[in-house]
C-alpha cells in the first residue's frame, strides 16, 4: 500500500496551488505583524509611508518651480517617478538576506525559499500600488495640478511590467545574497547610482540626442517612459521598447529562479 504524500509534496495541481496560497498567505500575515506590529496604525503604515515620501518629493519640486519650465504636470511626474523608485528599491532590499532571519520556517516542508521572497515582494507591491493609486485619484479629483491618466490601461500594464521586473531583480539579488555577502554591501550604493539613471527624474526626449541610445539600454527607463506615456503622453514624445522590457523581465525571472535553485542545493550540500 502506498504511503500518503505529505501536504505540499505531491498531489495534483489544484492541491499544490491550495497549499501554496495558504503558505504565502500565512507568511504575508507573519511579515506584516513582524514589521508593523499591532500597535498604533500598524499595517496602514505599509502605504502611508510611501504616500508621505512621494508627497514630500512632489512638494519640493513644485516649490522650486520646476513646473514652470514645461507643460508637463510636475505632480504627476513626481508621483509616477518616485512611486516607481520605491517599488524596485524596497522589493530588492527586502529580499536581500531574507532567508537568514526566517531560516526556522524552512523546517516546515511546504515552505520554500521562494515563498519567503514572494511574501515580502507581494507586501511591497500592495503598499506601493495602494499609495500610487490613492495619490493619483486624490490629486485627480481635488487638484488642478494633475489630470486623470490619458490611457489607464497603459498605466496599469506599465505598472505590471515594472512590478514583474522588480520581482525578477529582487529574487536574483536575494538568491545571490545567500551565496555571497558582497551583494549586501554592493547593492545599497548601486541603488543611489540607479536613482538618476532609472528614468524617474527625467524624460528621454528631454535629454541631449546623443544620450538617448545610452539611457535606453536601461530597462527601468522603458518602464518609466511607458508609465508616463499612459499618464500624460500628449505632453511629450515617449520612447520605449515594449519587447525589450518584457525580455528583461523574463530573463531576470529565469535567472533568479535558477540561482534560487542553486542556492537550495548549496544549502543542502
Amino acid at each position: 500500500m502506498d504511503k500518503p504524500v505529505p501536504p505540499g509534496l505531491g498531489g495534483n495541481f489544484r492541491e499544490q496551488w491550495a497549499v501554496q496560497r495558504r503558505v504565502i498567505g500565512a507568511l504575508l500575515m507573519r511579515e506584516m505583524l513582524t514589521r508593523y506590529g499591532r500597535q498604533n496604525i500598524g499595517f496602514l503604515w505599509l502605504f502611508i509611508e510611501p504616500t508621505i515620501v512621494t508627497l514630500l518629493v512632489a512638494g519640493i519640486w513644485t516649490a522650486r518651480g520646476l513646473n514652470q519650465f514645461s507643460g508637463i504636470p510636475i505632480v504627476a511626474f513626481a508621483i509616477t517617478g518616485y512611486s516607481a523608485i520605491q517599488l524596485w528599491r524596497n522589493m530588492s532590499r527586502r529580499c536581500i538576506n531574507a532567508i537568514e532571519p526566517n531560516q526556522a520556517l524552512l523546517q516546515h516542508r511546504p515552505v520554500k525559499m521562494l515563498d519567503i521572497y514572494l511574501a515580502r515582494m507581494f507586501l511591497e507591491i500592495a503598499g506601493t500600488t495602494t499609495s500610487f493609486v490613492v495619490l493619483s485619484v486624490v490629486f485627480s479629483l481635488f487638484s488642478e495640478q494633475i489630470s486623470p491618466p490619458e490611457d489607464i490601461l497603459k498605466v496599469a500594464f506599465a505598472w505590471f511590467l515594472l512590478a514583474w521586473f522588480s520581482m525578477g531583480l529582487s529574487i536574483t539579488l536575494g538568491a545571490l545574497s545567500e551565496l555571497s555577502s558582497l551583494v549586501e554591501k554592493f547593492w545599497p550604493p548601486a541603488i543611489y547610482i540607479l536613482y538618476p539613471l532609472s528614468g524617474a527624474m527625467f524624460l528621454v526626449s528631454g535629454l541631449p540626442h546623443g544620450m538617448h541610445e545610452i539611457v535606453l539600454y536601461i530597462p527601468l527607463v522603458h518602464a518609466n517612459e511607458m508609465l508616463r506615456d499612459g499618464f500624460f503622453g500628449s505632453h511629450f514624445v515617449a520612447q520605449y521598447d515594449l519587447s525589450y522590457l518584457i525580455a528583461w523581465c523574463m530573463g531576470l525571472s529565469i535567472i533568479g529562479l535558477g540561482i534560487s535553485r542553486l542556492t537550495v542545493e548549496h544549502r543542502l550540500s
